[in-house]
């Protein structure tokens, strides 16, 4: 079965979180995603304030990027919220926009290189291992948790250009891929990963890789026109079948199209001018989900 969640956009101030999250969980809303977007709420933060006020709802952070985070820290604060509420987190890391990690001082010469490093100590660590790593950018000395997850953690990589989507098939337990992308761009993207997993011998040998996959989504009278604003916005206006604008039916089509190039997991990312985001949930949940297999 398909899972089905939306976007809490950072546009959105921290304190109007509280009030979407209820929704969510009245509305019994799957999977809720945060962003940790520079300079805007942190992603952990605003994740476990979501946890917190919910029981059986999901929460994903969709990414942290690996340039502003210890490994360590990172390890310690994912591990944290996976014993406070089993089961429920979802952790992507990735790369970070490029230029922001250059406004803190963290952007690095090669985040291939950074983020294979964090991934590589970060799953060990959440495994509960004690790690010694003297990397380009990973320095551990005899760290392990005192309080690793009771059970399996899934760390999701956050992917776009070819050397990272192979790098996440490699060394993660599942991708995230932004709302640039399209079926066609999925099936291609895709390839890319299970390259990735072939190179690394994880291919037939049982563990299941994850894929996440937002998309632009737009309702009411006014959906084309605000669709089509936010891709031209995003210089993605050309991008043939991205994004879906319209009732229901329209959306669940557009998501069973992901679905059909191999989407896991289909994200509703509202577009930025949404007004109304505890309605956008309960659109997702109410009136999208029956209609997605």
């Amino acid at each position: 079965m398909t899972s089905l969640g939306a976007v809490f956009r950072p546009q959105l101030s921290p304190e109007r979180l509280r009030d979407v999250v209820r929704v969510a969980e009245g509305v019994g809303l799957e999977e809720l995603w945060l962003w940790e977007d520079c300079f805007r709420e942190g992603g952990v933060s605003a994740a476990a304030a979501a946890l917190a006020w919910s029981e059986r709802l999901r929460v994903g952070v969709g990414l942290l990027p690996v340039p502003l985070r210890n490994v360590a820290v990172t390890a310690m604060e994912i591990a944290t919220l996976h014993r406070m509420f089993p089961g429920r987190p979802i952790v992507g890391v990735g790369h970070g926009v490029q230029d922001w990690m250059g406004q803190v001082g963290a952007r690095a010469e090669s985040p291939l290189t950074l983020l294979r490093e964090h991934l590589d100590a970060l799953r060990a660590l959440l495994r509960g291992e004690r790690l010694t790593v003297d990397g380009r950018y990973v320095h551990l000395d005899d760290v392990a948790l005192d309080w690793p997850p009771a059970g399996p953690v899934e760390i999701l990589a956050g992917a776009e250009g070819p050397r990272t989507l192979r790098l996440s098939g490699a060394a993660a337990d599942g991708t995230v891929l932004t709302a640039a992308t399209s079926p066609d761009r999925l099936r291609r993207a895709l390839g890319l990963v299970e390259e990735g997993r072939s190179a690394a011998g994880r291919r037939g040998a049982g563990e299941p890789h994850k894929v996440v996959v937002y998309l632009l989504t737009a309702t009411g009278p006014d959906a084309p026109a605000r669709l089509r604003a936010e891709l031209v916005a995003e210089g993605l206006e050309a991008v043939p079948d991205l994004g879906v604008a319209g009732d229901a039916g329209a959306v669940a089509k557009a998501v069973q199209r992901l679905v059909e190039a191999g989407a896991d997991t289909v994200i509703l990312q509202p577009t930025a001018d949404e007004a109304d985001p505890e309605g956008f949930v309960r659109f997702t949940a109410e009136e999208v989900r029956p209609l997605v297999p």
